[in-house]
C-alpha cells in the first residue's frame, strides 16, 4: 500500500512550525512599535497593515488605512516615472523605489518624505513601504542653499542663482508655450567704486553696495507692478549688478528700466556720516530668447557695458549689432596679425613719386596690404593700428623694410639704363622706441646692396614733433647714414616748421586736405568756382619757407591736371596721387621706368 503516512506530526515539524509562529509574533510586534513609519502593501497595491508612526505622520489612525490606496496615501502618482517604478516593484519585475515627496498634513502644514518601496522578504506577497520625515533635513538644505545662492552683502541672488535662472528662462519650454519669447538684461557697474574702497575702506564700500542693492530692487519691484514678473535683481561679483527681465516686451522696457535704474542711483547716499554720490554704466541687451546662449547674452552684455563707460560713463548703451560686428572683426584681425605675417598673406603695392618739374618717376612709396583669407585684401588703415597696439607692427615693419629694399634694388638691377629710383618706407614711432631700427636699416641695406640714399623713411608729423632722446638719436643716426627721412600728413598736427630745423629732415609731404583745397569745384548752375585763395598762400608760404631749410615738398593725393598745375607754380618738388597712377604691384613701376614722363598727367 502505497501513500504518505497520516500519523502524528513529527516533532521536528512542529517546532519549526511553532518557531515561525512565534518570529511573525515578534516581527508584527516589532513592525507596530517601530519609530519608522511603515506599511505593507499587497500586490494590488492595497495596505494590509500600517504601523502608529505611518498613521501619525499622516495625521490618521493607523487601523484605519487598511485596505487604502498606498499610492494615493504618500502620492507616488503625481509624476509618471515613480509612478512606472513603483507598478514594476509591486509586479515583481523590479528591486526598489526610492524618491521623495511633499505631503499635505490634514492640520495644514506640508510635509517633506522620502518614500522605500521593496518586496517583503521571504518570499512573501506584497512590498514594505518605509516613510521617512525630512523635512528638518529639508529645510537645513534650503538654508544652506540659500546662502550658497545669495549675496552675504547685499542679500541678492548672487552669480549662480542668476546664471541658473537665466539659464532655465532660455530653455524652449520656458518661452515655446507661453510669455514673449524674449529676454532682456540690463548689466551694471559702478563708475568710481574702487576709489570708495581705496580711499574709505571696504566696510564703507559694503554699504554702499547693500544700499545700490535696495534702491535697484524697488526699481525692480516698481517695474514689475502690473506685469506678469518682476526683473530679478543680482550682484554678480564686486560693483557689477544685473536685472534680469523674462519675457521682455521689446527694447523700450528695458531702456525704461535702465533709465529708472540711473534714477534712482543719482541722489546721494548717505553712509553713517559719509555723503557720497555715484554714478552707474548700463549695458542693454534685449533679443528673442530662441536661438540665445547664456553665455552670448552675457558676453553682448559686457561688450554694451564696455561702449557706455567708454562713452562717457553715467549712461546706459543699447546693444549694437553693426558696432559689435566690428569689434568681433577687429578682434579676429588682432588675433591673426603676427601669423598672418609669418603666412606671408602681406604683400607691398607701390604708388609713383612724380617729379612736378620735368614728370620723371622719381621714387614709390611702399604701402602695405593683407590678403586675408576671409575678409579678402584690406588696406593699412584696418590694421595698423591693431599692430601698434599689440606690438605685432615691429615685425611687421621689419618685413616691410626688407621687402621693399629687396625690390627697388631689383628694379635698379633690371634697368641699368635708367635713372635709380627711391622707395620709401612708412615707419611707425613703435618701431623707434621697440627696435633697433638703425641696426635693422643698416643690416637690410647691407643684405639688398641699396644705397642709403635710395631709401626714405616716413613718420607722420605727431611721431616726429617734439622728439626727444631715442627717437631724435635714431633719425640723427640714419640720416648721417644717408637715409632721407620724410614727415608724412605734415600740416595735421603740430605744423612747427621752426621746429623742423633740429630734425635732420629732407621731405615734408603735405597732408591731401590742402591739396584737395586747390580744386575747382562746378557750382549747382554749371559755373566754375574758384577754390579759396588763402589755401594757395599757406601752402606756398610753408613750401618756400621748407626750401630755406634745405627741404624738399610732396604733395599727397593730386587727382586733377588743374591741382598739378597749381602745385607746380608755387615751387613744390613732388606730386603723389591718383592724377598719376594708383598704388600698383611691383611689375608695373618695371613698366613705368621706361615709360613716357608724367608732365602732362597720367601715362
Amino acid at each position: 500500500m502505497s501513500g504518505t503516512s497520516e500519523g502524528p506530526t513529527p516533532a521536528a515539524d512542529l517546532d519549526r512550525s511553532a518557531v515561525t509562529d512565534s518570529d511573525h509574533t515578534t516581527y508584527h510586534r516589532v513592525f507596530a512599535a517601530a519609530p519608522h513609519a511603515m506599511a505593507v502593501v499587497d500586490r494590488a497595491g492595497l495596505v494590509v497593515s500600517a504601523n502608529a508612526a505611518f498613521g501619525e505622520l499622516l495625521g490618521a489612525c493607523a487601523d484605519t488605512l487598511t485596505g487604502r490606496v498606498a499610492a494615493d496615501l504618500v502620492d507616488l502618482a503625481s509624476d509618471a516615472r515613480s509612478w512606472h517604478a513603483y507598478r514594476e516593484v509591486l509586479r515583481g519585475r523590479q528591486a526598489r523605489l526610492r524618491c521623495t515627496r511633499r505631503l499635505k498634513h490634514p492640520e495644514g502644514h506640508s510635509v517633506w518624505v522620502q518614500i522605500t518601496v521593496s518586496p517583503l522578504t521571504g518570499g512573501e506577497p506584497g512590498v514594505l513601504l518605509s516613510v521617512a520625515d525630512i523635512s528638518a533635513r529639508r529645510e537645513l538644505q534650503a538654508r544652506l542653499r540659500h546662502l550658497q545662492m545669495h549675496d552675504p552683502v547685499t542679500r541678492l541672488p548672487n552669480r549662480t542663482l542668476f546664471f541658473e535662472r537665466l539659464t532655465a528662462a532660455l530653455e524652449a519650454e520656458s518661452y515655446e508655450q507661453s510669455g514673449t519669447g524674449r529676454i532682456g538684461l540690463c548689466y551694471l557697474d559702478l563708475d568710481g567704486f574702487k576709489a570708495v574702497n581705496d580711499t574709505l575702506g571696504h566696510r564703507v564700500g559694503d554699504r554702499l553696495l547693500a544700499s545700490v542693492a535696495e534702491r535697484l530692487t524697488r526699481v525692480a519691484d516698481e517695474a514689475g507692478y502690473a506685469r506678469a514678473a518682476t526683473p530679478l535683481v543680482a550682484r554678480l561679483g564686486g560693483d557689477e549688478f544685473a536685472l534680469l527681465v523674462e519675457d521682455s516686451t521689446g527694447t523700450e522696457q528695458l531702456a525704461d528700466l535702465a533709465e529708472s535704474a540711473l534714477k534712482a542711483l543719482e541722489a546721494p547716499f548717505d553712509l553713517a556720516g559719509q555723503r557720497l554720490s555715484l554714478t552707474a554704466s548700463i549695458g542693454v541687451v534685449e533679443r528673442h530668447a530662441a536661438g540665445t546662449t547664456a553665455t552670448g547674452l552675457m558676453q553682448a552684455a559686457d561688450t554694451t557695458l564696455y561702449w557706455a563707460k567708454a562713452d562717457g560713463k553715467g549712461r546706459w548703451t543699447l546693444f549694437d549689432p553693426e558696432r559689435n560686428a566690428h569689434r568681433m572683426t577687429r578682434q579676429a584681425l588682432s588675433s591673426t596679425l603676427r601669423p598672418a605675417i609669418e603666412r606671408g598673406e602681406f604683400v607691398l603695392e607701390y604708388q609713383p613719386l612724380i617729379g612736378m618739374e620735368d614728370g620723371s618717376l622719381s621714387g614709390v612709396e611702399a604701402l602695405v596690404r593683407w590678403h586675408h583669407p576671409q575678409f579678402g585684401t584690406l588696406t593699412p588703415n584696418r590694421f595698423i593700428g591693431l599692430a601698434e597696439e599689440d606690438g605685432s607692427i615691429v615685425q611687421l615693419g621689419r618685413w616691410a623694410l626688407n621687402t621693399a629694399c629687396r625690390q627697388a634694388r631689383r628694379w635698379q638691377l633690371d634697368n641699368p639704363g635708367e635713372p635709380p629710383i627711391f622707395v620709401s618706407v612708412n615707419v611707425a614711432v613703435r618701431q623707434v622706441w621697440d627696435s633697433d631700427l638703425v641696426a635693422d636699416v643698416a643690416e637690410v641695406l647691407a643684405e639688398t646692396g641699396l644705397a642709403p640714399h635710395l631709401l626714405q623713411l616716413e613718420l607722420t608729423e605727431s611721431a616726429v614733433m617734439g622728439s626727444a632722446g631715442r627717437p631724435l638719436q635714431a633719425l640723427q643716426a640714419l640720416s648721417d647714414m644717408g637715409v632721407r627721412i620724410a614727415i608724412d600728413d605734415f600740416g595735421t598736427g603740430y605744423s612747427n616748421l621752426a621746429y623742423l630745423s633740429r630734425l635732420p629732415v629732407s621731405t615734408l609731404k603735405l597732408d591731401g586736405s590742402f591739396v584737395r583745397g586747390f580744386q575747382y569745384e562746378e557750382a549747382a548752375k554749371g559755373t566754375a568756382v574758384a577754390p579759396n585763395p588763402a589755401d594757395e598762400v599757406i601752402v606756398e608760404a610753408m613750401i618756400q619757407l621748407a626750401h630755406r631749410l634745405g627741404i624738399t615738398v610732396t604733395a599727397e593725393c593730386v587727382e586733377t591736371s588743374a591741382q598739378a598745375t597749381r602745385l607746380r607754380r608755387i615751387g613744390c618738388d613732388t606730386g603723389q596721387g591718383w592724377l598719376y597712377s594708383r598704388p600698383v604691384p611691383p611689375d608695373r613701376i618695371s613698366e613705368l621706368l621706361g615709360s613716357p614722363t608724367y608732365a602732362a598727367g597720367k601715362p
